[in-house]
């Protein structure tokens, strides 16, 4: 198989293409590139705590009156340099979150959820003129974390010893459409972070972040052009000439290159062998 379509594949010499090699797998995702979106700011979302202690008395609060708390996060994916990338929010500049939110007890999990995203990322005023209201295309569930007890960690499964877990918090593919109008309050950052970046990288995003490479690795992908167009296909390495960093897209100005001395070191390498 190769990464490069045919319609884009320029070398004179095409690749040996191999028997079928996608048994039982899952509808291949089409991702648009990261500059078909239009992003901006809105009023800011101040939080609902102050302290962690403060948000665990909360969820403390929420199980003794409505039973184990329902939160949904979105896995929102696009492209750049034909490589996945991930829409997630920061906040303090410091905490990494993907947009969603806990739904209220009486909210049906699909549509609650949709309004949680139109509270963190919905376009207002004529920045979102043509947008409709929960205008979200939910895809498959890809994971369930658990809350045992009220305190920080969560687990990918339940423990044997726990029999009323405090609350579930699932994860959803969310497949954005080929443009669209996203806002994020002014209190916060909207990233656009590489997979490669997420991937066993727990100590800067957490286990729950850093797992998405693996949620994500059923799917085939096909990464569109601006002009409609598809040029690249799963799998891939992307292009040896750009290099993907993670993306500052609102509430902050400046790119963050996220290289590290080993993929320096790596480019490097890459340099000599080419000029040998």
């Amino acid at each position: 198989m190769s990464t490069i379509t045919p319609n884009a594949l320029q070398s004179e010499r095409p690749p040996t293409i191999p028997n079928s090699f996608n048994a039982n797998q899952p509808p291949t995702i089409r991702l648009y590139p990261l500059s078909n979106y239009t992003f901006g700011v809105k009023e800011t979302q101040p939080e609902e705590d102050p302290s962690v202690i403060a948000r665990l008395e909360r969820l403390n609060d929420h199980y003794e009156k409505h039973g184990m708390r329902r939160t949904c996060e979105g896995i929102l994916v696009c492209h750049e340099h034909n490589h996945p990338h991930i829409l997630m929010l920061q906040i303090a500049n410091a905490f990494f979150k993907l947009p969603g939110d806990y739904l209220h007890p009486e909210d049906d999990e699909i549509e609650g959820f949709k309004r949680r995203l139109d509270e963190r990322l919905a376009p207002v005023g004529s920045l979102g003129e043509g947008n409709k209201a929960a205008d979200w295309e939910i895809g498959d569930c890809l994971a369930q974390w658990w809350r045992p007890n009220t305190e920080t960690f969560m687990y990918p499964f339940v423990p044997a010893h726990i029999t009323r877990p405090k609350e579930c918090k699932k994860l959803y593919l969310i497949q954005l459409p080929e443009t669209k109008v996203l806002s994020v309050p002014k209190n916060m950052k909207l990233l656009a972070v590489p997979l490669f970046e997420l991937y066993d990288n727990t100590q800067r995003y957490g286990p729950q972040l850093s797992a998405i490479p693996h949620l994500l690795s059923r799917y085939n992908f096909e990464f569109v052009n601006e002009d409609g167009e598809v040029v690249a296909q799963t799998p891939t390495a992307g292009q040896e000439n750009h290099a993907s960093k993670t993306r500052v897209l609102a509430g902050g100005n400046e790119d963050v290159d996220m290289k590290t001395d080993e993929d320096q070191k790596w480019d490097e390498k890459k340099q000599e062998n080419g000029a040998n």
